[in-house]
């Protein structure tokens, strides 16, 4: 045995020494499916020019690349370059995880490019932009609209007669407009339309103004006074309504012209201008480019940069040119024929011309949440366009000042470092005692121990060494002031936790959520399990059928759910009105519809793994035992009271505990169905305001401190509700 070990041992060394002749190179990114192509293409190229390089590709959503990224950074993780927008810049470079590359690359390199594809803060460079632009714009199908609008005007005209009913059954067939009018990013232009600004010329929020409420009110018209929009509208709605012929305009970026090739017949113009104004609607410009990890260094970096200057090259930017009629941010790329002669790409600069820089200062992510906020809660009906104004600037001023918070150490930091040097001294003087025991132990036991020495490493890298910095981080402030030198405070946060009100709304709102989700999953899942349980025609399909939502991954059945909640065309909202006569619902537009749109997603997605453990603990039942009571004249019910559930117990106990944690934790459902929290922020539970605390206000410590707050109320409740049910003891 310990020959058979020691020869594992000396091939994986060998192997491990041969590998490492290959340079593993990681790239980020949040390229859309047909640049993601292309960039696989170009890095499959630069792998065979050079050998000794490996590339791996890994996309994320922006926002997941945001937060993933910054969770690696903490850990001294994460990949060689970061792809992304430029406004990534700000948060990345004020927490200092990406490295400034004024002395990794010469003043020629930065040369080659246009000015805003340079990524300046704080006078350093953080970024090389290899594609310029990243801004919106209408797209119009040719094929139903031979010229543009130029101005809201025209907008509206053309869009009434673009909306049309073609089955007169009173829904809505074709829009003249679509876009995703409900996010910030998306209604920004127009605020540049009516001569108002997100910020001030000393960056500071600038919402609560006459542009913005005027603003407020066209959108509001254009659904529900003009009805040129529909009702409701994310984008992958308005973009699979545009790319079937369902829509004859819609406002995107430049990112999406690769999806549209082929597809419809399109071009572009700028966003109408404002009639009452006669002032262009100004989309945010931006770059996407790359940076570098602070953590890369040595020979590493070298490759890093090298890689860095293929990607940016003049070569690598036309191939995407020619294939996605990008705008290259290369000087040289600009003056080749297949860009100078592209009439989309000339367009497009026009349409730039009248945009505005994307700002990058990390204070955007408050003003861009604070925003969102009330925009939602007005298209909700829940305020006026005046208040949602002056509600969005004076959130938007809090969370800043939250934000930029350095908290100071207190008084009782002295007694926690009293009380870890206690715990440190008391360990060992444990372990001292104990030492002799163990040593025994191991050599007795040494080959048990050397198997289960892997799993025990792991169990204290993935949870023990976690939780213990999670631990730290709960008592310090760490926040994006402080993210490379932060400092044990002492219980500022969990204090913060229970002051805040916010705090209990969100736990009772948790609660429901759980208790819901939970009974339904067991009563759903024991009854189904004593129905496949009994003799049935076809019963492995049906057991197959009833197991398919829990085996679809999360991620695209709540996406599914989501699409099938929308107002107009939703399949739940068509079937109530087709077959009930129910109006249909604002299930995504409303706080309370959008929680119970939430909880029928989750009960779907988990009554199959009660289920199944259900049907598991149903079949070692012994058959004597009903057998004996039908002799003793008992019927179904008192069967199932005094057999089937005490029997099930054991059984069902760990799983309802199991359920409860998951669920309780479950940000996946709650965030996709909810679109982040939509609306207006009213559908967080207690693990998606902590995500929210951590990686869009960067409120690191205060989230830790949440995070171990949840943690003990789940240990808590655990505990009690095992003991109550006397789930350990046996039943036999």
């Amino acid at each position: 045995m310990i020959t058979m070990i020691r020869n594992i041992f000396w091939l994986f060394l060998v192997s491990s020494l041969f590998s490492s002749s290959i340079s593993v190179i990681n790239i980020w990114h949040q390229m859309l499916y047909e640049n993601r192509k292309l960039l696989r293409e170009v890095c499959d190229q630069y792998e065979k020019n050079n050998p000794e390089i490996k590339i791996n590709l890994t996309y994320r959503e922006t926002e997941e690349l945001r937060s993933s990224y910054q969770a690696a950074a903490m850990g001294g993780s994460g990949p060689e370059l970061i792809y992304g927008p430029s406004d990534q810049v700000g948060p990345f470079s004020a927490m200092e995880i990406i490295q400034p590359m004024d002395n990794l690359l010469s003043e020629q390199y930065f040369n080659q490019f246009v000015d805003n594809a340079i990524v300046i803060s704080d006078k350093k460079i953080w970024m090389i932009g290899d594609v310029v632009g990243n801004h919106l714009m209408l797209i119009y199908n040719k094929d139903l609209i031979s010229d543009p609008p130029r101005n809201t005007d025209e907008l509206i005209e053309i869009g009434k007669k673009m909306t049309i009913d073609t089955d007169l059954d009173g829904k809505i067939d074709q829009y003249g407009l679509v876009w995703n009018f409900t996010e910030p990013f998306f209604y920004v232009p127009w605020l540049g339309g009516f001569g108002e600004w997100l910020l001030t010329d000393d960056d500071i929020p600038n919402l609560d103004t006459d542009g913005n409420v005027k603003g407020f009110k066209f959108i509001k018209s254009l659904r529900d006074e003009h009805k040129i929009i529909p009702k409701e509208c994310d984008y992958e709605i308005a973009n699979a309504m545009f790319k079937t012929g369902r829509a004859a305009m819609i406002i995107n970026g430049d990112w999406s012209w690769g999806d549209y090739n082929g597809v419809v017949n399109f071009d572009i113009a700028r966003i109408p201008k404002v009639s009452e104004t006669d002032q262009w609607p100004s989309p945010l410009v931006s770059t996407k480019g790359y940076s570098i990890n602070v953590n890369t260094k040595g020979s590493k970096l070298n490759q890093t940069i090298n890689l860095l200057k293929y990607l940016t090259s003049a070569e690598v930017q036309l191939y995407f040119t020619k294939t996605l009629n990008t705008q290259p941010s290369s000087i040289a790329a600009l003056a080749m024929p297949e860009v100078k002669n592209n009439m989309i790409l000339n367009k497009s600069s026009q349409i730039i011309e009248v945009g505005r820089p994307m700002p990058i200062i990390p204070e955007m992510r408050a003003i861009w949440d604070s925003l969102r906020d009330q925009y939602q809660a007005l298209l909700g009906g829940m305020v006026t366009p005046e208040i949602a104004a002056k509600k969005a600037q004076e959130n938007s001023l809090s969370q800043i000042k939250i934000m930029n918070e350095v908290v100071k150490p207190g008084g009782e930091v002295f007694i926690i470092k009293i009380a870890a040097f206690l715990i440190i001294i008391f360990s060992s003087v444990f372990l001292y005692k104990n030492k002799s025991k163990f040593l025994s132990d191991f050599r007795k036991y040494n080959i048990a121990y050397i198997f289960f020495m892997p799993a025990f490493l792991a169990i204290v890298s993935v949870v023990v060494f976690p939780f213990i910095y999670n631990i730290l981080i709960s008592l310090s402030n760490y926040s994006l002031r402080t993210f490379n030198d932060w400092q044990i405070i002492g219980f500022y946060h969990y204090l913060k936790v229970f002051g805040d009100s916010q705090f209990y709304y969100v736990l009772v709102k948790t609660i429901i959520w759980t208790v819901i989700n939970i009974t339904f999953h067991v009563s759903l899942g024991v009854f189904l399990a004593v129905i496949i349980n009994r003799t049935l025609p076809a019963k492995p399909i049906l057991r197959t059928l009833l197991i398919i939502p829990w085996a679809i991954p999360q991620y695209i059945a709540a996406l599914s759910w989501r699409g099938m909640f929308n107002q107009e065309y939703g399949a739940i909202n068509i079937a109530l009105t087709k077959f009930f006569s129910i109006p249909a619902i604002e299930w995504l537009s409303q706080p309370f519809e959008a929680f119970i749109a939430c909880i029928l997603t989750n009960i779907w997605l988990g009554f199959p793994f009660m289920m199944v453990i259900a049907l598991g603990g149903l079949q070692s039942i012994p058959g004597d035992l009903y057998e004996a009571a039908k002799v003793d004249g008992a019927n179904r019910w008192q069967q199932f009271k005094h057999i089937t559930i005490p029997m099930l117990k054991p059984v069902m106990i760990p799983a309802i505990v199991l359920g409860t944690v998951w669920t309780f934790n479950n940000i996946n459902v709650m965030w996709l169905v909810s679109n982040g929290g939509e609306p207006s922020n009213q559908t967080h539970i207690l693990v998606s305001y902590v995500y929210k605390a951590a990686f869009n206000l960067y409120r690191y410590g205060y989230a830790a401190s949440l995070s171990m707050i949840i943690f003990f109320i789940l240990l808590c409740s655990t505990l009690f509700f095992l003991k109550r049910t006397k789930a350990t003891e046996g039943v036999y």
